[in-house]
C-alpha cells in the first residue's frame, strides 16, 4: 500500500522500524481527510490502522508518479537490533504467539539476543510479527531506489521535516516514537551471531549501499 496524502500529492512507502509510525504520524497531520492537526496527538496503534504498512507493488506507484516520493530506510543491523529491543522486550509480543504458547514449536518467549537471532528464521516462522518487522527493506521499497524522488535515513528526519514543510507551504514537525527502545549494539552480540547476522543482511546492505556501510564487511577488512 502506498501511503498517500492526496490534498498535498504525497506518496510514503513505509518501512518497519524505520520511523514510520513517526512518518505516518506527520502525513496524518498533513491530511485534511483525518482533521488531526498535531502530529503528537495520535496513539502509535492508530497511525498503523490509519495507514497499514504492506510491501510494495508496482503498479500502486504507478499512480503516483506526479507525487512527491519518498522513504525511509534504516541501517539493516541497527532495524534488525530494534526487532529484538521493541517487539520482544519492550512489548513482549512473543508472549502472544500461538505457536508457541500452544506448543507447536519449541520456542522460548523471552530468548536472550544471541538465541532469537541465531534462531530468527524459527522465530519469523512462528511469529507473523517478528516476520512483518525482520523482513528486508527491498520487500517494502522495491529493488529501484530512483524511483523515489528523495529516498532519507532515520538520520534525515530534520531534513524530511523540512522538505514536506517546503512541499506543503507550512511548517511541519514529526514525532518520535519508541523512545524508550532497549539499547542493544552489534559489539553485545556473541561472534557466532556475528556470523549469522552478516550472512542474513549481506544482500540487504547491497540494496542499501548508497545510504549505509556494511559493518560486517568493515570487520572483515580489520580482522585482515
Amino acid at each position: 500500500m502506498v501511503i498517500r496524502v492526496d490534498t498535498h500529492r504525497l506518496a510514503y512507502m513505509a518501512v518497519p522500524k524505520a520511523a514510520c509510525s513517526s512518518v505516518k504520524a506527520t502525513l496524518g497531520a498533513l491530511d485534511p481527510k483525518i482533521e488531526v492537526a498535531d502530529p503528537t496527538a495520535f496513539e502509535q496503534k492508530q497511525v498503523h490502522g490509519l495507514y497499514p504498512t504492506q510491501r510494495f507493488r508496482m503498479h500502486r506507484w504507478a499512480r503516483v508518479q506526479d507525487y512527491f516520493r519518498f522513504t525511509v530506510v534504516r541501517d539493516p543491523i541497527k532495524r534488525l537490533l530494534g526487532v529484538y529491543t521493541n517487539r520482544v522486550v519492550a512489548l513482549g509480543e512473543l508472549n502472544n504467539c500461538r505457536k508457541i504458547k500452544r506448543g507447536r514449536v519449541d520456542l522460548p518467549t523471552d530468548p536472550d539476543p544471541d538465541f532469537f537471532f541465531q534462531n530468527l528464521d524459527a522465530y519469523i516462522s512462528a511469529a507473523s510479527v517478528v516476520k512483518h518487522h525482520a523482513l528486508p527493506t527491498v520487500c517494502f521499497t522495491g529493488h529501484a531506489m530512483e524511483r523515489y524522488t528523495k529516498v532519507y535515513r532515520t538520520s534525515d528526519m530534520k531534513t524530511l521535516a523540512d522538505d514536506l514543510s517546503e512541499h506543503v507551504g507550512d511548517e511541519v514537525s514529526i514525532p518520535h516514537f519508541n523512545s524508550s527502545e532497549a539499547k542493544l549494539e552489534l559489539d553485545d552480540l556473541a561472534p557466532a551471531t556475528h556470523a549469522a547476522l552478516a550472512a542474513r543482511l549481506a544482500e540487504e546492505y547491497a540494496h542499501l549501499a548508497d545510504y549505509f556501510d556494511n559493518p560486517f564487511e568493515k570487520r572483515l577488512h580489520t580482522a585482515a
